[in-house]
């Protein structure tokens, strides 16, 4: 009991900090991710060429890379003075863009292809049937592997550890050096990654359940 006292509020702010730049991220994830999957199943050639550029080079490389290279490497080689955890929201939303735009776009080409042509006979503009018809089917089918995403998100935010934000992994270290007891700060520190972890799961199956009865 001594210990979680004495350590317990230095790894709770750390959670709060992960949870913190999880949910920023992921909105910025899904906010673009559905731009990149709009534009992956887009009409235009030049456009989904360009943008299946973006989402290999986000797949195909390391997040620690992109995290150093957007926190580091590229305000040094325009001269910004940056925030290190606002930096490090926009990494972490950017990457997770790549994987959120191809869920959305295999969600939106799981429909049947009839909808967009009957929501077009009906006068409907491509804009307008993908707002109004396609869209928010393809949102009910989606919210498993997105749920999955943020939970990946969450756990991958430990990297910030690299760039000196304290986030619940760096806490759990400064924790195991004042303790000499790493065993309890790491498991401390699953324990509560675990819970936020769970809690996201519980709260999308609830978000789906009532999504399935409308």
């Amino acid at each position: 009991m001594d210990y979680l006292a004495q350590n317990g509020p230095l790894l709770l702010k750390g959670a709060a900090l992960t949870l913190q730049l999880t949910v920023l991220a992921a909105a910025i994830g899904i906010t673009l991710g559905t731009l990149v999957g709009l534009a992956r199943i887009s009409p235009w050639d030049p456009l989904r060429a360009v943008v299946s550029v973006y989402v290999e080079i986000l797949r195909g490389t390391p997040l620690m890379v992109q995290l150093l290279l957007i926190v580091y490497g590229i305000p040094q080689a325009l001269g910004w003075q940056v925030n290190e955890f606002h930096t490090a929201v926009v990494a972490f939303g950017v990457n997770s863009s790549a994987y959120v735009g191809e869920i959305v776009r295999a969600g939106i080409q799981s429909l049947d292809r009839g909808q967009m042509e009957a929501a077009r006979s009906l006068g409907m503009s491509y804009g307008q049937a993908m707002r109004q018809v396609i869209l928010p089917q393809a949102f009910r089918r989606v919210i498993p592997p997105l749920v999955n995403e943020a939970v990946t998100l969450l756990k991958e935010s430990s990297v910030v550890a690299m760039i000196a934000l304290t986030d619940l992994i760096r806490s759990a270290q400064l924790v195991a050096s004042r303790t000499y007891k790493p065993f309890p700060a790491y498991l401390s520190a699953a324990a509560i990654y675990l819970v936020m972890t769970f809690t996201i799961s519980r709260l999308a199956g609830r978000l789906e359940r009532g999504l399935r009865t409308e």
